[in-house]
């Protein structure tokens, strides 16, 4: 299933997708791409997503993923299916390692909260852009240059790997081949975080007991289509080991047909060079007509019986109840702010610099920060 060795993105050097913003001399015995991944897992913004909630904040049990746990089943799937493409593997791997970077706390109903306090003010916030602005400036570990430094290709992951940005509504993000495809190693990886959520999430729900076997088997035809031949073939095993086995079998068969899927849109348009991929009139990266169906039907069922079900309510709405006043008070009156983001204020404003300063919080230092706030309040 190997793609055309010229639809691979290289990191040789010269090539201008492994340059960086500041010159740094080659490593004697680590290529480019291998060099972001180490700085993006060394990076602080890496180490926080331990602390970030997934879809289960650690307060309902410290059993489920993380955002930490969840980006690294990402890069394992995603380095899984740029290998049998032939595709670069570090570079994919580091994509995959920071494509969640610039997530705020409270998971998806953090990132809501801080979004609509920023719509206030006229600014919004994206966390693609937001890990752009980590990697290229919050993170600070060399003496020669602010950020990490990383290569042109993993920048411009970061931004397209999971949508398309105008340039007339970005100017500031021309640099990243805007009029283009993103490289098939960027373009696998918002695929391979949709293989990666959903299958945790049932599993993770099932954990939680918020999900409930007969109910997934009649609405997840995906998983049915797998789980009927393991309970035949496991009849006395637990139900939770054959649920197992029949969620595996889901992952396996999500990536066969995405690997499949990308070899197949790639022939089509006969690419045999990155500017084939790039020119191409949409994204190569693909599930089948019939997987993706069964992947949509399976995403609507975490939506209606998972993420906006009654037991999570309550950390949602106390999610956008800390940002929203947290934000509020903070804006209001920024020397409550540490002086380094203090420092700050005069040139950003008051609320990009609030929301930089709640989108690095781990659930719990946020947590903590409320309560003192309300302490002192």
């Amino acid at each position: 299933m190997r793609l055309p060795a010229g639809c691979r993105v290289s990191d040789a050097a010269g090539d201008p997708l492994a340059a960086r913003v500041f010159s740094e001399p080659p490593h004697p015995y680590r290529s480019p791409f291998q060099r972001d991944r180490g700085r993006i897992i060394h990076a602080r913004a890496f180490r926080r997503l331990a602390g970030k909630t997934q879809v289960f904040t650690h307060r309902y049990s410290d059993h489920f993923r993380s955002r930490l746990t969840h980006t690294m089943e990402v890069a394992q799937i995603a380095r899984t299916i740029a290998s049998a493409l032939g595709l670069n593997e570090d570079l994919t791997e580091a994509l995959a390692l920071v494509h969640d970077i610039g997530h705020p706390p409270f998971g998806h109903a953090g990132e809501r909260a801080l979004d609509e306090a920023l719509r206030a003010h006229g600014l919004r916030f994206d966390h693609n852009l937001h890990a752009l602005r980590i990697v290229e400036y919050f993170e600070m570990h060399y003496a020669a240059f602010r950020g990490l430094n990383l290569t042109l290709a993993v920048r411009e992951g970061i931004i397209k790997h999971s949508r398309d940005y105008s340039a007339a509504e970005h100017p500031e993000l021309s640099k990243y081949f805007l009029d283009q495809r993103p490289p098939l190693e960027a373009q696998i990886i918002d695929l391979a975080d949709e293989i990666a959520y959903l299958t945790a999430d049932l599993d993770d729900g099932m954990e939680a007991e918020i999900l409930n076997l007969d109910d997934i088997r009649r609405h997840v035809q995906l998983f049915e289509r797998f789980f009927v031949p393991m309970d035949a073939e496991y009849p006395e095993a637990p139900a939770k080991l054959v649920f197992n086995e029949a969620l595996k079998r889901v992952l396996n068969a999500l990536v066969d047909d995405l690997i499949a899927e990308t070899e197949r849109q790639v022939k089509v348009i006969d690419a045999g060079t990155l500017e084939d991929i790039r020119n191409a009139p949409h994204r190569l990266a693909a599930f089948s007509p019939e997987i993706e169906m069964l992947r949509l039907e399976a995403k609507r069922y975490l939506y209606t019986h998972l993420y906006n079900c009654t037991e999570l309510t309550h950390d949602h709405e106390e999610a956008a109840l800390v940002i929203a006043e947290l934000f509020e008070a903070w804006t209001r009156d920024p020397s409550l702010l540490p002086a380094s983001y203090v420092a700050r204020v005069s040139e950003e404003g008051a609320s990009r610099v609030v929301a930089d300063y709640i989108a690095g919080m781990t659930d719990n230092f946020i947590l903590e920060q409320y309560k003192t706030f309300r302490h002192n309040s």
